[in-house]
Order: C-alpha cells, then sequence, then structure tokens
C-alpha cells in the first residue's frame, strides 16, 4: 500500500484508469451512473438507489417509463423521485424480494443502455448469485 505526500492512500492505476474512463463515459456517451445505497440496516430496511445520468442523455423519460413497467410486476414497496433533470433516486422499502426486484430494476436499465451502465455498490451487503462451476457436478 502506498501512501501521498499529504497521508491519503494512493489508489492503484487500475482503479484511477477505470475512475478516468468512467468520467468519460458519462461526459461523452449515453450513460448512466448508479450509487446502491442501503440507508436502515434494521428492520424495515430501506434502500436508495441514485441515479446520475450522463450529458449524453438529453431525454430523461425512460427512467420513470422503465419504473413503471417495473414497479408493476415487482413484489417490492418503491417511490421514485426526481431531484433535477439529471438526477433521480428510487427508495426501495422492505420486502423478502428486495434485492432481487432491486436487482432486476438496474437489469432493465442496463438493458435499454445497451450495458452503457455504471453500477457503484456503495454499502449494500447483496452479493447476487454466485455460479460456482465444477467439473465433478456435470461429469464423471
Amino acid at each position: 500500500m502506498e501512501f501521498n505526500a499529504d497521508g491519503s492512500i494512493k489508489l492503484p492505476a487500475s482503479l484511477v484508469k477505470k475512475n478516468d474512463e468512467d468520467k468519460q463515459r458519462m461526459q461523452s456517451q449515453r450513460c448512466i451512473t448508479v450509487f446502491k445505497d442501503l440507508v436502515s440496516t434494521t428492520a424495515p430496511k430501506k434502500c436508495i438507489l441514485q441515479i446520475t445520468l450522463s450529458n449524453g442523455l438529453h431525454d430523461n423519460r425512460f427512467i420513470e417509463t422503465i419504473y413503471r413497467e417495473f414497479k408493476q410486476t415487482a413484489s417490492v414497496p418503491s417511490k421514485i423521485r426526481q431531484i433535477d433533470d439529471k438526477n433521480f433516486e428510487v427508495e426501495i422499502g422492505t420486502d423478502f424480494r428486495r434485492c432481487t426486484d432491486c436487482t432486476s430494476l438496474l437489469n432493465r436499465y442496463r438493458e435499454f443502455l445497451d450495458g452503457n451502465f455504471i453500477e457503484k455498490k456503495g454499502n449494500c451487503t447483496f452479493e447476487g448469485r454466485k455460479n460456482i462451476f465444477c467439473e465433478e457436478d456435470c461429469f464423471e
């Protein structure tokens, strides 16, 4: 681990490169950044998705359209709030399918933008599916 002259931790070159690429994508491409934040860790749990649109997106209607489609099939209680033209907040309430429904919403946005999607985990604890392939399970 290396430190800067001011005592802060020096970021690895790969992380600096990724951050620069993400900034470039947000400036020049059709992209969104979603920051996942668990705001209440005790029951009832609650998460906030902070959605930021890139400068390349001039029409933000798809955010609410995709959210409305998601809400029709989701079991988790949720709310959307538009902060300004480029920023939205989606509140995900408590439910057994909270993390699954949240992932479903994010995948809908990812699909709409053809994968041009930046996800920042924040303090979200959800790991998702772990597909561990073991040759012994399939072949003898």
